[in-house]
């Protein structure tokens, strides 16, 4: 199925079984999202529980903190990442702090999702990618869904914990047609191994793993050595142990994210890594990421401004031989 159709699965099957689950965003009930991951759900569940907003994100976000401390289950779409910076008073000194300060008295059941990353041409202020702050706030869980089976079980786990949990979609994803894996006892909370290897470590997720995939076959060709590619469904928690067990093996590890390298997560994946296998590597690690300019329009130089296949292919390559692989 597509991508935004496995998430629409997942928030099916969460309403159908609960009755506190609940729906708002902007443009999310008649209209059916504005890439329709809610689709068919307003007329199944009614106005009550699919609830149209205005353009107010701050005020979203506060709402669905409000039903969350009365005891629903809001999911609370933000139409992109940019957005919610609006609502970061809400996010940062509520949503991640309420459960902490209440002494755990108060809990927030309660998911944010929404999509980030570069698409085609939406320009510097709706082709951000933004993981890199929620994943500093104490007391937020995040979670990103890279293909249809971790956006189907993840939403699914984010929905059902009593924790507030950030997830992140990205918008090039939602048309893309996908096989949803079986998973008996998925937890977000472990990476997934998508590809075995025993040469490189690569670690990424959103559209940047499928990008890494993409370059698998020319890095090995080249090379002449194999890949392990990583998937982190979580990036906080992070799962260091998949990771660093992957790296001693490997003895070499590349992390890719569509960040701009300055300040990206792609620090903090590196540092607490490193922390654990320093003397495992054969090579100093390698980073990936988008260059340190806002997004341009133009789309030459927009693909310019991020990784793509190929130049993850070259830059890998040229790593490679520099450290003699």
């Amino acid at each position: 199925m597509l991508y935004r159709e496995a998430l629409n699965k997942a928030l099916d099957e969460m309403m159908s079984r609960d009755s506190s689950v609940v729906l708002l965003g902007e443009d999310i009930g008649f209209y059916g999202g504005n890439y329709k991951v809610t689709e068919g759900l307003y007329a199944r569940y009614g106005e009550k529980r699919v609830i149209d907003t205005p353009i107010a994100e701050n005020t979203i976000v506060g709402t669905a903190i409000g039903m969350a401390i009365g005891g629903l289950r809001p999911v609370a779409e933000i139409m992109t990442v940019n957005f919610s910076l609006i609502a970061f008073d809400q996010i940062v000194n509520q949503l991640a702090k309420i459960r902490y300060m209440s002494g755990g008295k108060i809990t927030l059941p309660m998911v944010i999702r929404m999509p980030q990353g570069v698409a085609k041409q939406l320009a510097a202020q709706h082709s951000q990618s933004l993981e890199r702050l929620f994943a500093s706030i104490p007391g937020l869980r995040v979670l990103v869904a890279s293909d249809a089976t971790t956006a189907y079980y993840g939403l699914k786990f984010a929905i059902s914990t009593d924790d507030p949990v950030i997830f992140l979609e990205h918008l090039l994803l939602y048309p893309e047609k996908m096989e949803i894996e079986e998973e008996k006892h998925f937890s977000p909370y472990r990476a997934r191994i998508k590809k075995e290897g025993e040469g490189i470590t690569i670690i990424s997720y959103l559209k940047m793993l499928h990008d890494t995939l993409k370059a698998v076959p020319t890095i090995e060709k080249e090379l002449d050595t194999t890949c392990e590619v990583i998937d982190l469904c979580s990036i906080n928690p992070l799962d260091v142990e998949t990771i660093s067990k992957s790296v001693k093996k490997t003895k070499r590890l590349v992390v890719i994210t569509e960040e701009p390298k300055t300040g990206s997560y792609a620090n903090e994946i590196l540092n607490k890594v490193l922390e654990e296998v320093f003397y495992e590597l054969d090579a100093p690690p390698l980073k990936i990421g988008a260059e340190d300019v806002p997004t341009p329009y133009n789309r030459t130089l927009e693909l310019a401004s991020i990784p793509t296949p190929e130049k993850i292919a070259k830059q890998i390559i040229i790593w490679g031989r520099k450290h003699g692989i």
